[in-house]
Order: structure tokens, then C-alpha cells, then sequence
């Protein structure tokens, strides 16, 4: 009972320590131990005499039915250890059971071992010292338990008690003065002494026996004060001594600790420094000879390196003497680099970078100078050499080593020579032509005049030859500048090729790059980390610390991060294996948007070069037109020039790929002048023949007759000049046939015809001024129609060709010829509108205005003639009188007169226009007649005046039906009578 109860306090003891230093025993995890079930009592109650009530005795007749171990209320210990029966029954199975139950010897194990003492022989050692700490602890706890009884545990009070008397000591504190528990308290201060004694109480000379008794009483009020601070004191002591003797023991065991730790490290020390008198010292003098030699080394890769750099300039004076522009720069860049990253600090080379860099500048001078001489060598030579480039790898490494140097203005000196040397081609053609001129004299008339005063086709061959040299110079500068904007695009692909190369490898490298880290580890953990390149033997050599594997673990954390370094740079160099040497010319060539900026004003040029060589062209024109030569051309001329124009700048524009401006707006006054005068003239000329027209039917030339059969076919335009002589022998005839019809025609509209085909011509020759030339031709037909009108219906031919009158065949004539213009309105209309854009067709609304006037004026003329039979009818019937003989001389007159107006006009208007014509007459007839009958009162009555009249009307009728093509007109005579109302 001992022993637990002194491992039950050990337990206890270090439980309630659980967080100091102490020993503890391992404890086995508590185990929840498994319920049982209770087992059943032996025999089963039986009833009793009450109806449903059992009896707790066991019954001795009825047999248990159905049970088992589940059933059992308690177990067999229990059962067996009854603490209620005086003694144990022995016959306990034999007087349940039967007498055939006995007891009997438990057999061994055969598969179990036998235990002997020995084999707990070795946990008894281990475990003896364990027991003798716990006894020095328990011999501690039974010190404390003592001092327990002392000074009573505050874990043994009760919470009332503790307030009591915390309550207690709290007012025992109170009873001290303040001042005692202030923290700069000392009694050496007048003040705190005067007020801790106050002598000033006591008499100086000698005391009385009051005075003794308050120095008594003082004394044994500082001796209360003084106990009470001890008690409290002594409280908190015994509140607090678990630390105490935590802290004592804690104590212990840190001295025994540090005396075992300066055992262990005085023996390590004096092992450690037979080790480095046995091993080291030999190896570290192998170490020295080891970093001596390369260090050795590295001064002669240095010197080596000083040779070579040292050698820079004599190789690039070699290198630009051959040409080398590129060469020398990559030799100036590498040895700059060199010199930064290498030989820095090197006395003998601290001039050796501001020469390079001057020698840099001096190239860059060369290369534009060259570049230059270049340009103007290029555009200088004869076009009709090959258009070839010249010189092609120097271009190429000029062009690359301007664009390494970031020079991207050299374009701008190619364009200064290309606008000198369009200048050259001109002045040189010009000279070459007028020298093959003899009949102007160079000496005393400037170059432009002779320009002037050259003969048209001269002229129009200097124009043709300038055209061609200029088709050559462009081919010449398309073929150079594809030169360089192939040079900047190559470079820029290159760039964009290696670095896809570097983004696709590095998608492809992280399962190489984690093989590799393996293999690295896998090497690592072999042989361990090795310093890299002598860093362990610096390391041993160099430092200064205590141990030397101090220094060897600097040395690891070093190479660790050095080859941390290298796999990073391994990852950035793995994509391409020519990253590295490209990385220099990388860095000093223009960016992506620079070099496609490059590629662009290359281009950007050659639409410059074709925009100098139209201006030069521009002021050849100029020159030509300046006192209006070009607009005097006939149009045969300009058509030769215009088309002289169009082929140029057709072959500009696929050449360039790119419209040109002034040139062709050049071309566009010039035809707009040239138009003007066109119109004018044309317009002077209708206006002549109209003036001198006497408005008589013409014949009409088989070449007009052809020309509208042309028009009839879809072809629009001036017919060639046959030479045969087949179409000379043809008469002319006397109508013009258009499309069945028969036209009996002027002269002038004849001319008009072929005057609006020749503005159809000037379509189909200058197709930029189709909106003009419309204008002009609708203006020329609105000329047309008012002139006639003035001339016609407005009687003005009487007084410029001296006609006597207008006659219904004048009027029937022109009216023709307006029918005429007016069927071949439709056609042009279609003609302009093939040729013209489709925003451009709201100019088509003057054919609409056009046609709207010449129906206009048709109709006039029409009602014209009736108006002029209309007033003979009136003159005529006012005389009319119903009386014999019959037919009477009125209606003779009239019968008479409507024989005139046919005989007028039916040759020369179709049938159905005379029958309407004739219809509207009649109309007109027959209200004259009516008034005259009305004012006569004759009346359809059936008298003798009715029979006179039916007989005129009558003789009307038949006159009238026995014209050509009137037979089957209805006059409708019944209409003449006034209806009956």
C-alpha cells in the first residue's frame, strides 16, 4: 500500500507540475475500459401467490428457458466475492451444476515462452534511476507537505475563508502608513525621518516619564507594523513556495546539466585539435598550391586578353578599309565590353574606351557619307544601263550598319538626291530635244521659250521620252529601296523568330530543366556540396572564426547560391543555343516599332519619288500651256496628249501602287480649258448656222446617213475616215432614216448630230471630265432648242436670213428636227450613264429638263399651226352665208387652203402626227362653222338651209377624207348643229 501510495503522490506531484523541468515517468494512454453486461441471477424467481407477482427467491422447479451471457446482470468476480456472505460457499458449481462439475489444472501454453527474472533485468536498470529521482522527489514533497501543515496551502481554503482573510491582511496593511510603502522611501532624507520619528515630541534635555512612555509606544507601534509586513511577507511565501521549490530543483539539474556540457566540450576541443595537428595542415598547403596555380592561370587569360585588345585598332582600320562597316562596330562593341566587364580599372587602357567611342562616331560618319556617295552614284548613272541594283552587298551593309547605329534618317539623304536627280532627267531630256530642233535659236531664247515655240509633235515626243525616263528612274528606286526594306524586315523577322524559338523552348524546357535539378540533386547528394572553383580552400584560408566548419558551411551556402545563379541562367540561354552570341547586336539594333517604321518610310519614299517625278512632269505642262498653246490643240492633239497622260500614270500607279494627285489634276485643268474652248467653239459654230438657216429640208450626206446607223448599232462615237471610194459615189438622200423612220432635216442638224458624238468622243478620250463634258453637251441642246424656238416660232429668221414669213412647212421642219434630237436623247442619256459613277448620276437630270423643253417646244409648233388655220377659218366662215349655188365659195376657199396644209406637211410629218394635227383642225372648223350657224339661226330642221348646208358639209367632208393617209379620219361633222334642249 506503500509503494501506491507513493507512486500515487509521485503522479500527483508531477501532474500538478506539469510545466516544469521535472522527470516524468511515461504514462500509457488511459484505456475507456469496455462495459460489461450484468450477469443474471443463478436460478430464475419464481411467482409468488399473487396473481402476476414473481418471487425474488430462485425457483427450484421451473427450468431456465432461452439464456445467455447477455442476460446476466452481474459478473462472476462479483458473484463469487459476496461481500455479504460470512464465508465463501465452496459447493457454489457442484449445487448449481451437479456433482459432474469439478475443478480442474489449467494446462501451459505450449506456444507461449517461459519468463524468467532475468529478462526483466535490463528495464530494471534503466528504471532504477527513474526511481531515485522519484524518491529525491518524494522526499521533496514530503517537505512541502510539512510545510503545508505550516502555512496552509491556498488550494486547501475555502472561498469564504480565503476572502476572510485576505480581507484581514488587507485592513492589517491599511494600518501601515503610506509612507513606509512609497518607493523612494529613505530614512537618511530630514523629512521622512521628522515625520517617521518626531522627535520634536521628546524633550532634548532629559526625558520625563511621559516622554518614555510615547517612545514606548512609538517603538511598539513600529514593532506591529513591523509584524504585520512579516505576516503578509510570510502569506505570500507560503502562497508562492511551489516556485520556490520549482525553481531550487530546476536549479539542480541546470548545474549538473553545464557541468556535463563543459566535460563534453573541453574532451571535443582537445580531439578537435589533434585532428587539425594530424590532418589539416597538409592539405591546406596542397589547398594553397592549388589556388596559386589558378590564379596563375587567370593572369595569363588576362594577359592574353590585354594582346588581344590591344590589337583593336590596327583591325579596324583594316576592316573600314575593306569596306567593313558592320564588322568594325560588332569589333568595337565586343572589345568596349570587354574593357567594361574584363579590364576594368587597368591602368595602361584608361584611354582605350574614349578612343573607341571617338572611332565609332567616325564610322558612323563614314557609313552616312558613303551611304551618300552611294545614293548619288545609284541615281546619277544612265537609265538606259540595267535597272539592276548597284552594288548590292554594300548597300546591305550600309543599310545594316546605319540601322545598328540607330541612324534612321538616312532615308532623308536618299530623297534629297532623288528630287536632284529627277531635276537632271528632265533638263537633260529637254536638251537633248531642243538640240534636235534647228529651227529655233538656242543663243538668244530661254530653254522655256523654246519649250513654246517647239512644233507640237515635237513637243509631244520631249513628253513621251520624259514619260519613259521616268518609268525607268522609279524602277531604279523601287529596286534599291526594296533593298532596304527587305534589310530592315529581315532583321526585324530574325528578331521575331528567335524569340518565338525562346517562348516555344521555354514551354518544352521545365521537363528537361526538372531531369536536369534530379541529376543535380542526385550529384549533390552523392557527393555532397562541393564549393565551386576553390571556394573550400578560400574559405579554409580566409577565415576567422572559431571553428573551421563554420567556414566550410559559408562556403556551401556560397557554391548553393552560385549554382542557384547558373540554373537561372541555364533557364534565360536554353532557348536558343545562339542567344548569346546575338544578345550584343540585340541590344544595339532599333526596336520592333522602329525598324517597322523603317519599312514603312522606305515605302512612303517611293510614293515620294513618284509624286517628284508628276510635279516635274506637272511643270512641263505649265510651261506649255503658259500662253494657252494646249488649249488651241485641236482635239485630235489633246486626245494624244491625254492619252500620253493616262498611259504614265497608269504605269506609275502599278509601278508604285498608289494614285497620284498632281499629275493627273494637271491633266484635269488642262481638260477643263480645253473643254471650255471646245464648248465654246462648238456653241459659236451652232449658233452661226442657226443664224444662217433658212429652214428649208436638206439633203442628206451618206456619211450622216452612216453615222446614224452607227448610233442605231450602240456606237456612239466618231466613225474612222474610209478611204475607199465606194462611199463617195453614193447620192445623198432626201430623209434620214433612224429606226424606220423618215426625218426631213436641216443642215444644222446634222452638224448638231455629229457635234454631240464629238463630246461622246471626248468621253471615251478624257473619261476624268465625263461631268463636265455632260454639262457642256446639255447645254449645247438647251442652245439648240431656244435658238430654234427664237428663229421659228419667234419669227426671227425674217430678219437674219430675210425670209418673207414662217410657213407651216418651216414650222413642220422644225419641229422635225426637234423630234429628231429628242430620239437620240435617250441614247446619250445611256451613253453618260455607263460612264459616270453611281454618285455621279444626279448630273443625269438635265436629259429629264432637256426632254421636258423639247416636248415643250414640240407642242408649241404643233399648236402653232392650228392657231394659223384657226384664224383662216375664222376669217373665212364670218363670211359664210346658206345660199345658192352650193358648195358655196367659202367652203371652196377653205377646202383649198387644207389642201395647202397638207401638201405642206405631209412629207415631212408621220401619218400619225397628221392625222392628229388634221383632227385638232377640224375641231377647230367645226366651232367656227357652229358659231357661224347660230348666228345665222339654220338649224337642224330638215329645211331648205338645213339641205344647203349638209350640202357644204358635205363637199367638206369628202375634200378633206380624199387627202393622203385622212381617209379613214372621223370628223364627227354631226357636232356643227346646236343640240335641242
Amino acid at each position: 500500500m506503500s509503494s501506491a501510495q507513493g507512486s500515487s503522490s509521485i503522479s500527483q506531484s508531477g501532474g500538478s507540475s506539469s510545466s516544469d523541468g521535472l522527470f516524468r515517468k511515461h504514462r500509457e494512454p488511459s484505456i475507456t475500459p469496455k462495459l460489461h453486461r450484468s450477469l443474471p441471477d443463478v436460478c430464475p424467481k419464481e411467482p409468488t401467490g399473487s396473481a402476476g407477482a414473481v418471487s425474488d427467491a430462485p425457483s427450484v422447479v421451473c427450468e431456465p428457458q432461452r439464456w445467455s451471457v447477455y442476460n446476466s446482470k452481474v459478473n462472476l468476480p462479483a458473484a463469487l466475492n459476496d461481500p455479504r456472505l460470512a464465508k465463501r460457499e465452496s459447493d457454489f458449481f457442484t449445487k448449481t451444476w451437479g456433482l459432474e462439475f469439478s475443478e480442474g489444472s489449467i494446462l501451459p501454453c505450449f506456444h507461449l515462452p517461459n519468463i524468467s527474472r532475468e529478462e526483466f533485468s535490463a528495464y530494471l536498470q534503466e528504471t532504477a534511476q527513474s526511481k531515485e529521482k522519484e524518491c529525491v522527489v518524494f522526499q521533496r514533497e514530503k517537505i512541502h507537505e510539512r510545510c503545508k501543515n505550516i502555512c496552509p496551502n491556498k488550494d486547501d481554503l475555502s472561498l469564504p475563508c480565503i476572502t476572510n482573510n485576505y480581507e484581514k491582511a488587507r485592513a492589517e496593511l491599511e494600518q501601515v502608513p503610506k509612507i513606509f510603502m512609497k518607493p523612494d522611501f529613505a530614512l537618511n532624507d530630514p523629512v521622512t525621518f521628522n515625520t517617521v520619528l518626531p522627535w520634536s515630541h521628546f524633550s532634548v534635555a532629559g526625558g520625563n516619564s511621559r516622554d518614555v512612555a510615547s517612545s514606548r509606544l512609538l517603538q511598539e507601534k513600529l514593532s506591529h507594523y513591523l509584524d504585520v509586513v512579516e505576516v503578509s511577507i510570510a502569506r505570500q511565501i507560503s502562497l508562492r513556495s511551489d516556485a520556490f521549490f520549482h525553481a531550487m530543483s530546476s536549479q539542480h539539474q541546470l548545474q549538473d546539466r553545464l557541468s556535463e556540457t563543459a566535460d563534453s566540450v573541453s574532451r571535443l576541443r582537445a580531439r578537435t585539435a589533434g585532428i587539425h595537428r594530424v590532418l589539416c595542415r597538409a592539405p591546406l598547403r596542397v589547398l594553397r598550391d592549388v589556388r596559386s596555380r589558378n590564379n596563375c592561370v587567370a593572369l595569363q587569360a588576362k594577359l592574353q586578353l590585354m594582346a588581344a585588345l590591344q590589337q583593336t585598332q590596327p583591325t579596324v582600320q583594316l576592316l573600314l578599309a575593306g569596306g567593313e562597316f558592320t564588322g568594325a562596330l560588332e569589333l568595337i562593341s565586343t572589345s568596349k565590353e570587354v574593357l567594361q566587364q574584363e579590364l576594368q580599372g587597368i591602368h595602361s587602357f584608361r584611354h582605350l574606351g574614349s578612343q573607341l567611342c571617338e572611332m565609332e562616331r567616325l564610322i558612323d560618319k563614314m557609313m552616312v557619307a558613303d551611304f551618300s556617295s552611294y545614293a548619288q552614284s545609284d541615281l546619277s548613272r544612265p537609265l538606259e544601263e540595267d535597272a539592276q541594283v548597284l552594288e548590292k552587298e554594300r548597300l546591305q551593309s550600309l543599310v545594316f550598319g546605319l540601322l545598328r547605329q540607330r541612324k534612321l534618317d538616312f532615308l532623308d539623304l536618299y530623297s534629297e538626291e532623288m528630287m536632284r536627280a529627277a531635276r537632271n532627267v528632265v533638263r537633260q531630256c529637254v536638251v537633248r530635244g531642243l538640240s534636235e530642233n534647228s529651227e529655233v535659236d538656242a543663243d538668244t531664247v530661254k530653254i522655256h521659250e523654246q519649250m513654246r515655240l517647239m512644233a507640237f509633235d515635237q513637243w509631244l515626243d520631249l513628253l513621251l521620252e520624259i514619260f519613259q525616263h521616268f518609268l525607268l528612274f522609279l524602277r531604279r528606286i523601287k529596286s534599291t529601296l526594296s533593298v532596304i526594306r527587305n534589310v530592315a524586315l529581315e532583321v526585324l523577322d530574325n528578331r521575331q523568330s528567335r524569340q518565338l524559338t525562346a517562348n516555344m523552348t521555354s514551354t518544352n524546357h521545365p521537363e528537361s530543366a526538372a531531369n536536369q535539378d534530379e541529376e543535380e540533386e542526385d550529384e549533390e547528394e552523392s557527393s555532397g556540396p562541393i564549393p565551386h572553383r576553390g571556394e573550400a580552400e578560400l574559405a579554409y584560408l580566409t577565415h576567422e572564426g572559431l571553428f573551421i566548419s563554420d567556414a566550410l558551411n559559408e562556403a556551401e551556402q556560397r557554391s548553393t547560391s552560385a549554382s542557384t545563379a547558373r540554373k537561372q541562367l541555364h533557364n534565360d540561354t536554353c532557348g536558343s543555343d545562339s542567344a548569346s552570341a546575338t544578345t550584343e547586336s540585340e541590344d544595339v539594333m532599333p526596336s520592333d516599332l522602329e525598324l517597322g517604321r523603317v519599312a514603312n518610310n522606305a515605302q512612303e519614299l517611293l510614293y515620294s519619288a513618284s509624286d517628284i517625278c508628276h510635279d516635274r512632269c506637272v511643270k512641263v505642262l505649265l510651261i506649255r500651256a503658259k500662253d494657252g498653246s494646249l488649249e488651241r490643240l485641236s482635239s485630235s492633239e489633246f486626245v494624244c496628249v491625254s492619252q500620253a497622260v493616262e498611259s504614265f500614270l497608269g504605269d506609275c500607279e502599278s509601278l508604285c501602287g498608289r494614285r497620284s494627285v498632281s499629275l493627273r489634276g494637271a491633266l484635269q485643268s488642262q481638260a477643263q480649258r480645253f473643254l471650255q474652248r471646245f464648248h465654246e467653239e462648238r456653241k459659236n459654230k451652232l449658233s452661226l448656222l442657226l443664224d444662217n438657216e433658212r429652214w428649208k429640208q436638206a439633203e442628206v450626206p451618206a456619211e450622216f446617213q452612216d453615222l446614224v446607223d452607227s448610233i442605231a448599232d450602240g456606237r456612239i462615237s466618231l466613225p474612222e475616215r474610209k478611204l475607199s471610194s465606194g462611199s463617195e459615189d453614193r447620192k445623198p438622200g432626201e430623209f434620214l432614216c433612224v429606226d424606220g423612220q423618215t426625218y426631213a432635216v436641216v443642215g444644222t442638224v446634222l452638224l448638231l448630230i455629229r457635234m454631240f458624238l464629238e463630246y461622246c468622243q471626248c468621253v471615251n478620250d478624257i473619261p476624268s471630265i465625263t461631268t463636265d463634258i455632260l454639262t457642256r453637251l446639255a447645254d449645247l441642246l438647251k442652245l439648240f432648242n431656244s435658238r430654234c424656238c427664237q428663229l421659228v416660232l419667234g419669227a426671227g429668221a425674217l430678219q437674219l436670213v430675210g425670209l418673207k414669213t414662217i410657213t407651216t412647212r418651216n414650222l413642220a421642219l422644225a419641229s422635225r428636227c426637234l423630234q429628231l434630237v429628242l430620239y437620240f436623247l435617250p441614247v446619250i442619256r445611256v451613253f453618260f450613264e455607263s460612264r459616270l459613277q453611281p454618285k455621279q448620276y444626279s448630273v443625269l437630270r438635265h436629259f429629264d429638263h432637256i426632254t421636258k423643253d423639247y416636248n415643250d417646244h414640240i407642242a408649241e409648233i404643233a399648236a402653232k399651226l392650228v392657231v394659223i388655220m384657226d384664224g383662216m377659218f375664222e376669217k373665212a366662215l364670218s363670211k359664210y352665208e346658206v345660199k345658192a349655188p352650193m358648195p358655196s365659195a367659202c367652203l371652196r376657199n377653205v377646202c383649198k387652203q387644207m389642201l395647202k396644209m397638207h401638201e405642206a406637211i405631209y412629207e415631212l410629218l408621220p401619218e400619225e402626227q397628221t392625222q392628229m394635227l388634221f383632227l385638232r383642225i377640224n375641231a377647230s372648223f367645226k366651232l367656227h362653222l357652229k358659231r357661224q350657224l347660230c348666228r345665222l339661226g339654220v338649224i337642224n330642221d330638215g329645211g331648205p338651209q338645213y339641205g344647203l348646208v349638209m350640202v357644204d358639209v358635205c363637199f367638206y367632208s369628202e375634200n378633206v377624207q380624199a387627202l393622203r393617209s385622212l381617209e379613214r379620219l372621223d370628223l364627227n361633222m354631226p357636232e356643227i348643229w346646236e343640240q335641242k334642249r
